[in-house]
């Protein structure tokens, strides 16, 4: 009889335990469904995307709601929750720590400054940097926001995306001349996007700064929208440089993509 007693409760014990993974689970993934949604949903619309009764998606919501991760708007929809922000800023800056002996290898092979950047929101930040030996060097502080279409890593993010999200990002952000070089127009954006597809890489060509040259590519299967990148005076990135940088980035960011999924696994 106590052993009859005991193996109930180890059963009773699993099944609470594996129902709370479950949950936690599901919570995840209503998250980051609500995330590819734009941020706000509606409950009818999160049990269509994942296939969840409306029960157990309210229950869930309701935990969120009191967590501070989702927040229920005056519509009766949900919307993500100012309390993500703490966690994705501290992701930003341990993914960018995860980044930095990839980008001090790009300096090591290609002898200029390196930069991971992310896409957030309708914006460019930079998450990490590790600066060229050259006395004569590019510099953008960590933490820098930039619009995408002036820069090789906005390009490298935005490559992929459809062409009518591209259009509605850059109508949001405008497209403001950083120099005479700048694309300025939806039309020509879209046309180097396609170049990016072709070559399997992005240039910013003297668009951001003048006399700067930056080679970008995106890092494949990150956790979240991220590209790495070479910058330097237009004098060393030449045409040339440009063929011998290319493979190194497009292996460092292979590198880190693999180094990135097995740190998730």
């Amino acid at each position: 009889m106590p052993t009859s007693s005991a193996s109930t409760t180890d059963s009773t014990k699993s099944s609470s335990s594996s129902g709370g993974v479950q949950s936690l689970e599901r919570a995840f993934d209503l998250l980051e469904r609500m995330a590819d949604a734009g941020g706000e949903v509606g409950l009818s619309e999160l049990s269509a995307s994942s296939g969840l009764p409306l029960p157990t998606i309210h229950r869930l919501m309701r935990t969120l709601v009191v967590c501070g991760y989702v927040r229920q708007q005056p519509n009766r929809r949900y919307a993500l929750g100012p309390r993500l922000i703490r966690l994705g800023e501290s992701a930003s800056r341990l993914l960018g720590t995860w980044a930095r002996p990839y980008l001090a290898r790009l300096v090591e092979e290609t002898g200029e400054t390196a930069n991971m950047a992310l896409l957030d929101g309708d914006e460019i930040v930079y998450v990490a940097q590790v600066p060229s030996k050259h006395s004569m060097r590019m510099f953008t502080e960590v933490g820098r926001r930039v619009l995408p279409h002036s820069t090789g890593v906005g390009k490298a993010l935005l490559a992929d995306l459809p062409a009518d999200e591209v259009r509605a990002l850059l109508s949001r952000t405008g497209m403001p001349a950083a120099t005479e070089k700048t694309i300025t127009t939806p039309d020509g954006f879209l046309a180097a996007l396609a170049e990016v597809r072709d070559l399997g890489y992005a240039v910013d060509d003297n668009e951001q700064e003048i006399g700067v040259r930056c080679l970008a590519v995106s890092v494949p299967n990150s956790p979240t929208a991220a590209a790495i990148s070479i910058s330097g005076p237009a004098g060393r990135v030449t045409e040339a440089a440009t063929e011998r940088i290319v493979p190194v980035l497009q292996q460092v960011a292979a590198e880190l993509s693999e180094a990135l999924a097995n740190t998730g696994g």
